[in-house]
């Protein structure tokens, strides 16, 4: 995903190959001209030092082309395609190759916008400070791993945690009982003035309702509705043991994370700078996220990249991304761990207004995630052009946070050049190498702890001149290696998710990301077990058989019979003498039955169809596949 970015930045190096056409482009001529003549501008410009050139790029802003992604309209607007587009014919499938980036052509769009920010910069200056691969490169500085915490699970190694446990790290009974009360609360107050008052929800149906929405995710059907179904084509009975059709849809409805009273006080500050946007999911957001960061500490290796989660809700949280699977959505900046796909932080991305005053949403996403207070130092970031950048990597070089990742061609002045497939050339500014390589298309990566060139190669299927295809050993820099294989933590945490998502379409924008945090939650707990089952040398669970027995040990599993008990003591019985009068629901499928059992005073099925009695009494049994 993060490997196949084809964005565009509109800084470039080298103005002197484009065409001054446009009135804007005419007044950027203009002023070159009143301030200095052309050739003294770049005999000024040929006698700076590296130094020099980089505080000159630093006063310019860095502007992208994808600034709708961030900030769209209601609709986005369609834009008149003049050239080849540089976006991926089909964005859904996975993009991850030897080619972490590639240089576009700049026509049509990407051209005019490139030439309204060009910079005075000589085209010699820029292929000067190109290197061959022959040419030796110093050896940078090693980072040196000391992490805040030893890396893996923050759990007694000799514990024995059961899925449950694992979930409950997260979902701790802490906040299922704040959901409860503010859910509670919330449908006391829907419920205000009809006829049928609101019923009160406990922990113990919250647990169900959460263990039957992860049931969904493993076992999918068109409506929620048909979970309930009697009909042969579906006749699923565990979802109505569980919770009958209606109740979970009377609690879904009501579900709710925050303070009804504090949401009112919230909406008397909408317009103003004191309105809290994510009000409404802060009280399970900011718990999320402090139970992934303590149960966890990420290994060296670390990456950053957005997730979106689907949605179509008119909120002003929404954004749209034309070049991602998941084009509309709320936008998520994720850190995770590059080995396992861990979500070890994350934040939500709430719109130009929170973070205009700033350095920019892809220089402060890092700072906010890459915090060296709570991982240590000596790690290895990477990220992708988006967020590539010398400022950033200088600045976490300071912090003792080592980086790497693709970089945009005019933010170091690349220009085209013919070479054969293999080629690397390379330059290098105080810490930060910037190399390039020619794959099948360009490759420009920035580093500050890789050499150019360590004699790697890769193998790829070649075509020869008597049209047979056959495989070829290419050079490679070790920086393209690293980042094809530590770049997709986030991809991996996505790709777990997406397996068994639970989300679903709701009414209310807040549910959509209460689903997402169940997401987090389950897939966080299934790491968590595989790495504690591989410290045991124990084989761990599929993610499908670890949520099969947490939906099981959610849904509250009946009490089995003590051993005092003999069978004996636990007879049917009729709850009053006519067999259609005085009937209750059956403690195990919820149909209405006359008999009851004598000791455990519930209602249960005592017929050839449902024999619920015997199920109730005897879980072992073979009358029940768990």
């Amino acid at each position: 995903m993060a490997a196949c970015k084809t964005e565009e930045v509109d800084i470039v190096m080298d103005g002197s190959e484009e065409s001054v056409n446009s009135d804007e482009e005419q007044d950027e001529t203009k002023e070159l001209d009143e301030s200095s003549d052309k050739e003294s501008v770049d005999s000024a410009v040929e006698d700076m030092s590296n130094d020099d050139l980089e505080d000159l790029l630093n006063e310019f802003p860095e502007v992208s082309d994808d600034d709708d992604d961030w900030f769209p309209e209601s609709t986005p607007r369609k834009k008149k395609r003049s050239g080849l587009s540089s976006v991926s014919p089909s964005p859904a499938k996975s993009c991850r190759s030897g080619s972490p980036a590639s240089v576009q052509s700049s026509k049509g769009k990407d051209r005019k916008s490139s030439t309204r920010r060009s910079l005075p910069f000589s085209k010699s200056i820029s292929e000067e400070r190109w290197r061959s691969a022959d040419e030796p490169d110093i050896e940078p500085t090693q980072p040196i791993f000391r992490p805040k915490n030893t890396p893996g699970p923050q759990l007694i190694s000799t514990a024995t945690c059961s899925p449950l446990d694992y979930f409950e790290l997260f979902f701790t009974k802490s906040v299922l009982k704040t959901i409860v009360e503010h859910t509670n609360a919330y449908g006391a107050m829907r419920q205000e003035g009809k006829k049928l008052p609101w019923e009160d929800i406990t922990i113990k149906d919250l647990r169900s309702f959460i263990a039957l929405v992860i049931y969904m995710g493993v076992l999918k059907c068109f409506t929620l509705p048909d979970y309930w179904k009697t009909s042969d084509l579906y006749s699923l009975p565990y979802p109505a043991r569980i919770m009958t059709g209606k109740k979970f849809l009377r609690i879904s409805r009501a579900l709710h994370i925050s303070d009804p009273k504090v949401d009112a006080e919230n909406d008397k500050k909408r317009g103003t700078p004191e309105y809290d946007r994510l009000c409404k999911i802060k009280p399970l957001y900011e718990d999320i996220r402090d139970a992934c960061r303590a149960s966890f500490h990420p290994f060296q290796n670390i990456s950053i990249d957005e997730r979106m989660v689907a949605s179509k809700a008119r909120n002003g949280l929404k954004q749209y991304m034309k070049n991602k699977p998941t084009r509309w959505g709320y936008k998520l900046f994720v850190l995770a761990d590059s080995l396992c796909g861990y979500t070890w932080d994350f934040f939500i991305y709430e719109g130009k207004a929170k973070s205009e005053e700033r350095k920019g949403i892809s220089y402060d996403s890092v700072v906010i995630l890459a915090n060296e207070r709570l991982l240590g130092s000596g790690y290895k970031l990477f990220v992708d052009n988006f967020y590539t950048s010398p400022k950033l990597f200088r600045d976490l070089l300071r912090k003792k946070i080592w980086a790497c990742g693709t970089v945009r061609a005019n933010r170091i002045g690349h220009s085209k050049t013919k070479a054969a497939r293999g080629n690397i050339r390379w330059f290098r500014e105080d810490d930060l190498l910037f190399v390039e390589w020619k794959d099948k298309r360009d490759v420009l990566m920035c580093s500050t702890f890789h050499k150019a060139f360590n004699g790697d190669s890769i193998k790829r299927n070649v075509k020869g001149a008597d049209g047979v295809w056959a495989l070829q050993d290419f050079p490679v820099p070790p920086a393209v290696l690293d980042y094809n294989k530590h770049m997709g933590g986030v991809d991996l945490s996505d790709a777990l998710i997406g397996y068994y998502t639970v989300l679903h379409k709701t009414q209310r924008w807040y549910r959509s990301f209460f689903f997402h945090f169940v997401d987090i939650a389950v897939v966080n707990a299934f790491i968590l077990h595989q790495h504690m089952a591989k410290m045991k040398n124990q084989k761990p669970l599929t993610q499908k058989a670890f949520r099969e027995k947490l939906v099981s040990q959610l849904a509250s599993p009946r009490p089995k019979v003590r051993a005092t008990l003999t069978p004996y003591s636990h007879l049917p019985k009729h709850i009053s003498g006519d067999s259609t009068s005085g009937r209750r629901k059956c403690k195990m499928c919820h149909n209405k039955t006359p008999v009851m059992c004598v000791t455990c005073d519930v209602a249960l099925c005592f017929i050839p169809k449902r024999d619920c009695f015997t199920r109730w009494h005897y879980p072992d049994s073979g009358s029940e596949s768990e």
